[in-house]
């Protein structure tokens, strides 16, 4: 976007719009390293440098917070490096002309098949030949698949979605190929929910340095330095007996040593409360029946980690709540932004914000933040 309003397709700030609409080439516009950009949708910004990518993160939450009359101290962003992100879903088909492995094209449904990235773990890319082979044998002709591929401990979680092998012989290719591969854990979902196939070893992950099960197409956040940075970033925020709302399977859960945990994801509850004995984890759905006053002043801090729609209700009670410090984590600028119009109406002031860019090129923009009141 120009000063003037005018929008210019893959231009960064320091370049130069010409009359017809080209673009000149400024000092933070770099060469895109893929040769899918910018046909793949896994991609907005390989043409912006770091300099320009860390303020695009930057001016995104500054414009939502603007929207909603709020400024605040932003820090400066931390940026996963190339080849750092732990999960993907890909998605897969087989064609008359071989299988069709990769990210969906920008606003379509045609998969560009990937023959090189430079955003996935190096343990994801070496299998993605591999599973062009074995998916060749187990998809029938034109059939679309699903393919979730998570780094956990023990090597790569794989989870076929959509895969309907026919026989014996399928199964039996599938199960070795796990084998082969050292795959940590295959799991299958034909409709009906995930069934792990091949398991050797429990799946765990390790949060905190405390091994939790890993439950099948379970959430992670994107990179390890990217969960390390909002990790560290709520540590900061909170002090004092401290509550996780939408806990997940525990990564600030633990990160901080809570005295409390809800989630709403059974399987998820399931593994935090073998993993943290000493923890009181609750299995709850907040948006339904959200933390209200009486039980929020038991504590001292809140976490609050919700998915892109935010937490509005959970908001409003914590809004007239003792709580005196919240660590607010966000994967959505524009529902923060919201939501933090209603802790500062409450009495909250908003200290600070740490953009986080785990989706490396991408304009998915995360964020971890510290509310206070009464300091």
């Amino acid at each position: 976007m120009t000063a003037s309003g005018r929008y210019a397709a893959f231009a960064v700030p320091g370049d130069l719009v010409e009359a017809d609409g080209s673009v000149t080439p400024g000092p933070h516009h770099q060469v895109p390293p893929c040769r899918h950009f910018p046909e793949c949708g896994g991609c907005q910004l390989q043409h912006a440098d770091d300099w320009a990518y860390a303020a695009f993160a930057v001016s995104r939450i500054a414009g939502a917070l603007a929207q909603h009359g709020i400024e605040t101290d932003i820090r400066a962003p931390h940026l996963s490096p190339p080849n750092s992100r732990r999960r993907a879903t890909l998605k897969a088909q087989r064609t008359v002309s071989g299988v069709l492995l990769g990210f969906y094209a920008a606003k379509s449904h045609r998969i560009v098949d990937m023959r090189e990235d430079f955003v996935l773990r190096p343990e994801l890319l070496a299998l993605l030949g591999p599973l062009r082979t074995l998916l060749g044998h187990v998809l029938s002709d034109k059939a679309a698949a699903e393919i979730q591929m998570t780094v956990i401990d023990g090597g790569v979680d794989l989870l076929l979605n959509r895969v309907e092998p026919s026989g014996i012989e399928a199964m039996d290719l599938i199960t070795s190929f796990a084998a082969q591969h050292g795959i940590a854990r295959l799991s299958i979902d034909q409709g009906f929910g995930p069934e792990p196939l091949y398991e050797p070893e429990p799946a765990t992950i390790s949060l905190a340095g405390v091994a939790v099960a890993f439950p099948v197409g379970g959430f992670l956040q994107a990179t390890a330095d990217g969960e390390q940075a909002l990790s560290q970033a709520v540590a900061e925020a909170t002090r004092g007996r401290t509550a996780d709302l939408f806990a997940g399977i525990g990564t600030f859960a633990l990160a901080v040593k809570a005295d409390y945990a809800a989630e709403a994801a059974r399987d998820a509850v399931l593994a935090l409360k073998r993993a943290a004995r000493a923890m009181t984890v609750e299995h709850r759905d907040l948006y339904r029946r959200p933390l209200d006053v009486a039980e929020l002043a038991r504590f001292d801090s809140a976490i609050i980690d919700p998915p892109r729609a935010g937490a509005e209700q959970q908001v409003r009670a914590l809004a007239t709540s003792a709580v005196e410090r919240i660590a607010y984590v966000s994967c959505n600028p524009a529902t923060f932004a919201r939501d933090a119009a209603l802790l500062v109406a409450g009495g909250y002031r908003l200290d600070w914000v740490k953009p986080v860019g785990q989706f490396r090129w991408s304009t998915h923009i995360e964020l971890a933040s510290c509310f206070s009141r009464g300091e």
